[in-house]
Order: C-alpha cells, then sequence, then structure tokens
C-alpha cells in the first residue's frame, strides 16, 4: 500500500486555487529539422520510458472520510494521450507570449481524477523552436528528483541507439475498503502518541531557535521578513518570466570570493529584487527574506515525492555595494544551515502524521479566506530554490535542450518564485509571479544578468 505521507499530504491537503502544489519547467529545444520535433515524438518517447518513471501512471485514492492519508494506486484507464496536449503560439512567439501562455496554462490546477502530471508541447516559437511544458504534482516529485526525471526522460545524443520495448505493465488492483480501514484504525490509535512525540520536537526546536536568536548575527527566522509589494494576497494568476547566466561566470565569482555557488545565486537573486525595489521606490531598510528548499534525500533515489526541508536566510538587500552583499548572504547561509542541521537532529515525525488530512484542508482554507496572507508579517519574501542539473547536453527525439526553465509554487502570501537549475553551461533562472503583486515579472528576470556582470566586473578591480 502506497501511502501518500510527510510533506506529500500536506501538498495535496494545502492546495487551493490560490496555491498551486505543481512543479512546473519549460523546456525549449532545437530541432534539428523542420518538422522533427512532433507531439508525436514526444508521445513515442515517454511511452517507452513509462515503466523508469512509474508515479506517473498511479493516481490519488482518498482516505475514508478525509480521516486518513491518502494512497497511490495503479490507474487501470491510464491513457498517455489524457496528458500530453499542443497549442501553438501566435505570430512573433517571442519569449514573453511564451511567458504569458505558460503562466496561463500553469494557472490550471491538475486533474486529481488522473495521474497528476501533463505536458504541453508549444510550438510557434522564434528561430524555429519548439518548447515542452511539464507540470508535475509537488507529492510525486522535488526538485532534485526532478533533476533526476530529466536524465531518464532525455538523451545524451541526438542518435542513441534505439530503445528497447518497455516490459508489459498490468496494474495492480486498489486495496479493499476492508484493509484501508484496518490500517487507517491502526494508524488512529497511534495518533496520541504521535502528537506526544510532535509535541516534545516541538518544544525542542523551538528552544533551539532561541539559542540560535540569541546570537550576535542570528540567522532569520519566520515571521522576520518585511513587507514589500511582493507579498500579499494571492490569486490563482500566474505569469512566468526566464533569465539564462554563464556557469562558468557564477563559479568564476564563487571561487574568486570564496563562497558557494548557491550563495551566488542568492546574491545573483538578491541584487535583482533590491533594483527591482528601488526603481519602485519600496526598497525596505530590513533585508529580504528566502526561504530555501533543502534536499535531505541523502542518497535516497527510490523515494517517490518531496525530501526537502526548508532554512530561511537573509538576502542583505539592505547592502549597496554587490560583493559585501555576497559575503553578508553567505555569512547568513551558513548560520543557517547551522541551525537547520540542529533542528534536523531534532525531527522525528512530520504534522501530517499527527493531522487528519481534512483538518489540513481545513486550515488552508480558513487561511486563504481570512486573507491572512496580507494580514499578518510575511513568513518569507520568495523562494529561491536552486538545483543542480546535468553538466551536459541534453536531447529529446534528437533535439538538443536548449534551455530549461523550473518553476516552483507560490505559498503563504509570496508573489514570486525564483527557481534555478544549472544546464550544461547556464544556469537557467525561471521565475514565477501573482501578477496581483508582480505586475512585470520581466522587470525583474532582465536584470539578473546585470547582477552576475556587476559580481564578475568586481573581480577585475
Amino acid at each position: 500500500m502506497r501511502r501518500v505521507a510527510g510533506p506529500d499530504a500536506a501538498f495535496l491537503y494545502g492546495e487551493r486555487p490560490e496555491w498551486h502544489f505543481h512543479v512546473s519547467a519549460v523546456v525549449i529545444v532545437e530541432p534539428p529539422a523542420p518538422d522533427r520535433f512532433s507531439i508525436d515524438e514526444v508521445r513515442q518517447v515517454l511511452a517507452s520510458r513509462l515503466h523508469l518513471v512509474p508515479q506517473f501512471r498511479w493516481k490519488l485514492l482518498e482516505g475514508p472520510l478525509g480521516l486518513d492519508t491518502p494512497i497511490w494506486v495503479d490507474d487501470p484507464g491510464f491513457d498517455i494521450d489524457n496528458h500530453l496536449h499542443r497549442v501553438a503560439l501566435p505570430a512573433p512567439g517571442d519569449e514573453r507570449a511564451l511567458g504569458d501562455l505558460v503562466g496561463t496554462l500553469v494557472g490550471f490546477k491538475l486533474d486529481r481524477a488522473r495521474p497528476l502530471w501533463e505536458m504541453w508541447l508549444i510550438e510557434g516559437l522564434q528561430h524555429g523552436r519548439v518548447a515542452l511544458l511539464s507540470k508535475i504534482h509537488h507529492a510525486i516529485i522535488d526538485g532534485e528528483s526532478g533533476a533526476e526525471l530529466a536524465t531518464l526522460l532525455f538523451d545524451l545524443e541526438p542518435d542513441p541507439e534505439p530503445t528497447p520495448d518497455p516490459p508489459p505493465w498490468t496494474p495492480e488492483p486498489p486495496p479493499s475498503d476492508l484493509e484501508r480501514l484496518a490500517a487507517s484504525a491502526t494508524r488512529a490509535a497511534l495518533w496520541p502518541l504521535k502528537v506526544g512525540r510532535f509535541a516534545t520536537q516541538t518544544a525542542q526546536q523551538a528552544a533551539t531557535m532561541l539559542r540560535f536568536a540569541r546570537r550576535k548575527d542570528p540567522p532569520a527566522q519566520p515571521f522576520q521578513a518585511p513587507r514589500t509589494s511582493l507579498n500579499g494576497h494571492l490569486t490563482p494568476s500566474r505569469t512566468f518570466a526566464s533569465a539564462p547566466v554563464s556557469l562558468q561566470a557564477a563559479k568564476q565569482v564563487k571561487d574568486a570570493f570564496g563562497v558557494k555557488l548557491n550563495d551566488v545565486v542568492l546574491a545573483i537573486s538578491a541584487t535583482a529584487l533590491r533594483g527591482y525595489l528601488l526603481d519602485r521606490d519600496e526598497l525596505p531598510d530590513a533585508p529580504l527574506v528566502a526561504q530555501i528548499p533543502v534536499s535531505v534525500r541523502s542518497g535516497d533515489t527510490d523515494h517517490v515525492g518531496t525530501k526537502v526541508a526548508a532554512m530561511f536566510s537573509s538576502l542583505a538587500t539592505d547592502v549597496a555595494d554587490p560583493v559585501e552583499r555576497l559575503h553578508a548572504i553567505h555569512a547568513a547561509t551558513r548560520s543557517a544551515k547551522e541551525m537547520r542541521e540542529a533542528m534536523s537532529a531534532q525531527h522525528i515525525i512530520n504534522l501530517t502524521e499527527t493531522t487528519p488530512p481534512a483538518l489540513i484542508a481545513l486550515a488552508a482554507r480558513m487561511w486563504t479566506e481570512a486573507g491572512l496572507d496580507g494580514r499578518t508579517p510575511p513568513i518569507f519574501n520568495l523562494i529561491i530554490s536552486n538545483v543542480p542539473g546535468p553538466p551536459f547536453d541534453l536531447y529529446m527525439a534528437g533535439a538538443r535542450v536548449e534551455a530549461m526553465f523550473p518553476m516552483g509554487p507560490l505559498l503563504y502570501g509570496s508573489g514570486i518564485n525564483f527557481t534555478i537549475v544549472s544546464n550544461a553551461t547556464r544556469l537557467d533562472f525561471g521565475l514565477m509571479a501573482c501578477p496581483d503583486l508582480v505586475p512585470d515579472a520581466w522587470d525583474i528576470a532582465t536584470r539578473i544578468p546585470p547582477a552576475l556582470d556587476e559580481l564578475t566586473h568586481a573581480l577585475d578591480l
């Protein structure tokens, strides 16, 4: 019985019209010739490799009366054509038109009556390129496993050896109602014990946070972020923008200043956000705070779903000099990692293991309907997620992958998300935004390459 547990259950039951918990990516490919990359070829590649990603055939079976977490079962009516779609951009097919279309498509939730993924082939891009938009629910994938999934779905050369025929697939029958009720009753009997353990864990982690808060330079904490126009009440609408930068240049900055690559990514993001807020005369005195997802897989590649923890870091947007800002971010992330590791040592159980799914859904509904996104101090200003990708070119159906722009979800009143993946020689920044809070995400995206240039120019001084 494949039970949905931990953060995966929270992603499912915390989902609201304003909070989409699917992760997305736009992959832009260069077909080797006109009409050499079609929906039929995409279908053929996916169909031949579905056995490598079994969760693509799973659908959700709800828990009895909403009192227990759901389970994944094989979809006996699985049809790959229900998950593949085709659309074309109007001329001239530029980046902004692609961003508008992607934002519209990402703004729709996935159909829970089917396996929780879909792909859109987008034609009509400039220079004969084609885009492939994927939407996959966070309950079956996270950033690191998504990068691993890319290596399964893509090739290392334009003309690989023919793929062997996939093994036959027969859906497993779901467990009976009696089996599920018995399993639910067993878990329900353990709830008091789990609640006690969770209460003890919460007290220990609160004490740890207090200990770090007493430091001379304490790490950022939830609810310490300043309120900006980036934060407020989310709507279901989404928009997308992107920006590539040189991975080699980012690594040169990393090596020259003795910091981590993730610090450079955060500094680039901070500079772009600082410039955006300065031009709007909205830069707060306090630094912006980013929530940074951190993988906790520890070599566990078999787990389906999410294996991440969160840490919070200052973006030092109150520091004017870009190099000083980079060093301030490096110090902030180092302190944040220390606190996260200390709290992870005390982590033994998740909130979702002690709370019925129906209560999680009720809490999410009350939060959004009460407008708490705009009434409480921001938990953080935005999420910035940096995912290592393949250090080499990838291909799909003979077409070279030019860019991979990932997109993470928006939640808790944060109107923009930066998700970054390394792709061969590039760092591809994908920005997902709520247009009601960030009217023009491209105004931020276009500031990303100059932000790296500022740091590289500092190397010559």
